[in-house]
């Protein structure tokens, strides 16, 4: 009897989840049910999934409006009119500002549904399938309206959004937030009454009861609308078929798998052709050959435009994907498992995480758009969260700004009691609010490629990004069998390619950078691995994995790939870090590993390490079928939707542990060790991905420091912020210029060891100003004089000024004061739209002015305030402070003692004890430059804050761990600076 029902994606108005719609029916006695969310249908596929559980027969359909105000809703007849609802909807959806058309376009297979009070205010003569809804209240106004002629086509039209009083109230809040004004001053017509809420049928039948007909025709409409689609998500949905047909397919999946052996395999092996024919097999049997095609012609176009990309993920398990160059993982050298990558019980394909460049990205998707035609970006849900709804919800109510700072940042930290009334409501609506859709993003990277329309599943909508997004996430997409295509953008491929092109540039070499081979067995490269001395490579340079790699004394390929995944949070939360650190340092500490898991594992001691190792310990350790031990890792993994299948291959862990004699302890250990790890957990395949990035980014460091290092400035830095990689470059040999108006670039570059800073370092310099500079110095030559440059190019004060204080004109001869001087008496704040080149130049004014040089600390000051860094050492620049002569290297001869020793903040990681309070592990530079690791334990850290960038004092006791030095902080100080010198009296 329902034909309005709303789910919380009708985002900002609804404020039933999907499930609570569906159990309030039930609860009703409901046999049929609609769901017609406002311009979305992003529920509506796990409604079909989902209610026949309640019993219930679904109908599908769509409410369109402007703002609040109703203008039809679209009901489904078949799937076929809900694919044509998609359709239309989409189209309004495609645009910029969408306006919901008065009058509905007739499709065949739909019904349309307008508003009783609609139809008398136009006055139109409705066709076929277009039907009036009115509710209880208009029911004495149709008693005496012409309208009464057509009583057969009247439906009942009583909107259900929500459930009572508090529902009611979270409603209206969320109408608020959506139009951006106080709670007080919301309009009536922004928001729906209070009673649009379910009723029983036979409440809502005395409501009707005067006009028996109008109930008739409901029912007949909702018994007429039959919704039959597959979403069975066992039988894969994304394009069929590569070529004409599936056989020819998988011809050519084979074919293109034997071209690639003698490229990949020069002396292939018979154990290589047997899991080349093991996999194809699979493939073939599940359907996925054309999901292997479609990622192989995608990267087919990719290597013809010259892109660098790097396959991972699960998918990288296989040798059908490294033969076809999707991947440049080796399964046979790593003895990757591959039944994580694939196997009989799995409904899903592999994963494969495509990364490029983020400067190449954008292209190939819209490739992709080019060439597959059912293509869209997947959605991602985002939702309300603690802070956020706690602003939202502080807005419109009407609290002051301080307060709601006040409410956000001391989550759990105040005495809700105390609390004034409409701060006590903010708080616990707050928590009604969190996890509601807010509104639909975009996700990361994920693409799905369908063999039918994608409308036959959704709408989709135009986000600023331009390209067609479907309005379901990638858990919805998996459930239906829809399996997205991850196209991923990485700066760490972006720092390779224009490393590799500024080498050819700056010294004549072209390297080859896919020599993987080689770069396994450079001593160069195993010597930066050892020592940690990997600032600016990929997924190696952070403080954690810096520490790491000294503590493994990694120098190898395999030993690194194990780094890539130990290091994620959850080896590290089960406590296995650890005891994989030292069962690597000694030997005999493996026997401590249950001979079950050393069997199972023994590259990694006994100890798990990576994502496939949780199938392997729930295969063999506790007897689960490779279908039961995949769920378990799917759904530890967070990416499994049935608690309760998940719940019963938990029991079955257990129950089939206690039959092969295990103790409950050893159990119930072996399982905290898999649940805390296997969320956080990388493929073995995936890390050693990682690796081969890694090794080729270490290749160029240890090879051409100065050309990588000018690279990772040029793409956004890595890790750190580009101070620290402007450093790296001067401690290998750089000589490092401040931006120059002559010499640089919108970019950093490098002349031999000359690094000229790109005027994209220089804040707040705006860039079409930069531009304007190049374009000129380019076709004209280089600027002689400041009156040169004004000549030439239009400028304003306020942007030459910036210039001048970054020392950017001093090839000119004169010092930055005069020329300040000069700037202020011939700019004079006038700017120019367009510069109008002169027919005759006419002198400059010169001013006879004394020599006014700038010392080296004001040129340091400068350079903070435009840089964002000095160029000189911030050690010159302490304050009445008598510098400590202790340096990081003095540290290995001080074990257990306390010292005091100065340090430049680098970088800070926080983090929580178990009793939930909060230490820190900073990262400085000694007094030379090298790197000085500290711990901040609870107390420390709360009576010694850090307190902002620069040098600080640090007192503490030297420790050391497998070799690797740090200070457990006692005391600790952040230096005052020097006066500013340039505002000194």
């Amino acid at each position: 009897m329902y034909l309005n029902t709303h789910s919380y994606f009708s985002l900002r108005y609804g404020v039933f989840s999907t499930e609570q719609l569906l159990e309030t029916a039930k609860q009703k006695k409901l046999k049929t049910m609609t769901l017609t969310d406002i311009n979305n249908t992003s529920a509506c596929m796990d409604f079909l999934r989902l209610a026949p559980k309640y019993d219930i027969k679904p109908v599908l359909g769509v409410d369109f409006r402007n703002s609040a105000t109703q203008e039809f809703i679209l009901l489904a007849q078949s799937a076929e009119g809900f694919a044509q609802i998609n359709h239309f909807l989409s189209r309004l959806l495609m645009k910029s500002e969408p306006v919901i058309p008065a009058k509905a376009p007739k499709f065949p297979d739909t019904f349309i549904i307008y508003p009783f009070k609609k139809i008398l205010q136009k006055g139109w003569t409705l066709g076929e399938n277009e039907l009036i809804g009115i509710t209880h209240l208009e029911l004495n106004q149709l008693r005496f309206s012409p309208l009464k002629a057509q009583i057969h086509r009247f439906v009942v039209l009583h909107p259900v959004t929500f459930s009572g009083k508090v529902s009611f109230n979270m409603h209206r809040l969320l109408r608020s937030i959506d139009k951006n004004m106080l709670l007080s001053k919301l309009p009536k017509d922004e928001q729906g009454e209070e009673w649009h809420q379910m009723l029983s049928l036979k409440e809502l039948e005395e409501k009707f009861r005067d006009f028996p007909e109008i109930l008739q025709n409901t029912e007949l409409l909702l018994e007429s609308c039959q919704i039959e689609l597959d979403i069975d998500g066992s039988v894969p949905k994304n394009q069929r078929c590569y070529s004409e047909n599936e056989n020819l397919d998988f011809r050519l999946l084979r074919k293109l798998s034997y071209d690639g052996i003698p490229y990949r395999y020069p002396e292939a092996t018979d154990k290589v052709y047997r899991r080349i024919e093991q996999e194809l097999e699979i493939i073939r049997q599940k359907g996925f050959v054309s999901y292997f095609l479609i990622n192989w012609k995608i990267l087919k176009y990719a290597r013809s435009k010259g892109y660098y990309y790097v396959g991972r993920g699960s998918g990288a398990n296989s040798i059908i994907a490294y033969l076809l160059k999707i991947t440049n993982v080796d399964p046979v050298e790593l003895d990757l498992y591959f039944e994580r990558f694939i196997n009989l019980y799995r409904k899903n394909p592999p994963d494969f995480d495509i990364d490029f460049s983020w400067t190449d990205r954008d292209d190939v998707i819209e490739y992709i758009f080019d060439r597959f035609p059912h293509t869209a970006l997947v959605a991602v849900y985002n939702t309300f969260q603690y802070r956020a709804a706690i602003r939202e919800l502080g807005k419109v109510m009407g609290l002051p700004k301080h307060e709601i700072d006040v409410l956000t940042r001391a989550k759990g930290k105040f005495d809700y009691h105390s609390l004034d009334k409409l701060s006590q409501l903010v708080i616990r609506y707050a928590s009604y609010l969190q996890d509601f859709p807010n509104y639909l993003g975009i996700h990361a990277g994920g693409i799905i490629i369908s063999e039918k329309p994608i409308q036959s599943y959704c709408a989709t909508f135009l986000p600023p990004k331009g390209f067609p997004t479907a309005q379901i996430d990638m858990v919805v997409a998996e459930d239906l069998g829809l399996y997205k295509f991850d196209i991923l953008s990485q700066r760490g491929l972006g720092k390779i390619r224009d490393a590799v092109n500024i080498v050819e540039k700056n010294q004549g070499v072209k390297l080859d950078i896919n020599d993987f081979r080689r770069f396994k067995e450079d001593e160069r490269i195993k010597d930066i691995l050892r020592n940690a001395k990997a600032i600016g490579c990929f997924y190696v340079e952070s403080p954690a994995m810096r520490m790491l790699l000294k503590k493994l004394r990694v120098d190898h390929y395999l030993g690194l790939v194990a780094a890539s995944s130990i290091i994620r949070p959850g080896v590290a939360k089960s406590g296995m870090m650890r005891e994989y650190i030292l069962r690597y340092r000694k030997p005999e500490r493996r026997q401590d590993a249950h001979p079950v898991m050393l069997d199972i594992m023994p590259e990694t001691f006994g100890v798990m390490v990576y994502q496939e190792d949780v199938i392997k310990v729930a295969h063999f350790f506790a007897g689960l079928d490779l279908g039961e031990a995949d769920m378990l890792r799917r759904g530890m993994s967070g990416k499994f939707r049935s608690k309760e299948e998940f719940t019963k291959v938990k029991e079955k862990f257990f129950s089939n542990c206690k039959e092969k004699g295990y103790s409950d302890e050893l159990t119930a250990e072996i399982w905290r060790q898999t649940e805390s790890f296997a969320g956080y957990a990388f493929a073995k395949g995936h890390s050693a991905s990682y690796a081969v990035e890694s090794y080729q980014s270490l290749f160029l460091k240890a090879y051409y420091p100065l050309e990588y290092m000018v690279a990772t400035i040029n793409n956004g830095g890595g890790f750190y912020s580009r101070e620290l990689y402007v450093h790296e470059a001067r401690m290998n040999g750089g000589i490092i210029h401040a931006p120059c108006v002559n010499r640089s670039w919108l970019e950093t570059v490098i002349r031999g060891k000359d690094i000229y800073l790109g005027f994209h370092t220089i804040q707040s310099l705006e860039s079409n100003f930069a531009q304007k500079i190049i374009r000129e110095r380019t076709k004209n030559g280089p600027f002689e004089s400041l009156d040169d440059l004004i000549d030439r190019v239009s400028v304003t004060l306020d942007q030459l000024i910036i210039l001048i204080k970054i020392d950017g004109l001093r090839s000119m001869g004169k010092d930055k004061r005069s020329l300040l001087w000069e700037a202020h008496m011939k700019i004079n704040g006038v700017s120019f739209e367009e510069h109008m080149p002169l027919l005759f130049k006419t002198p400059g004014m010169d001013f006879d002015l004394p020599p006014l040089p700038t010392t080296d600390s004001e040129q340091a000051f400068d350079q903070l305030e435009h840089l964002g860094f000095t160029l000189e050492s911030p050690f010159d620049l302490i304050k009445d402070h008598e510098p400590s002569l202790l340096l990081a290297d003095d540290l290995s001869n001080m074990i257990g003692k306390i010292v005091t020793i100065d340090g430049y903040l680098v970088t800070i990681k926080n983090t929580g004890t178990s009793s939930g309070k909060r230490m820190y592990f900073g990262t400085f530079l000694d007094a030379r430059g090298d790197f000085l690791d500290t711990v901040h334990f609870p107390p420390v850290a709360e009576r010694y804050p850090f307190s902002g960038p620069g040098v600080y004092k640090i007192t503490g006791k030297v420790m050391e761990e497998f070799e690797c030095i740090s200070i457990e902080v006692t005391a600790m100080t952040r230096l005052p600076i020097i006066e500013d010198p340039r505002y000194a009296a």
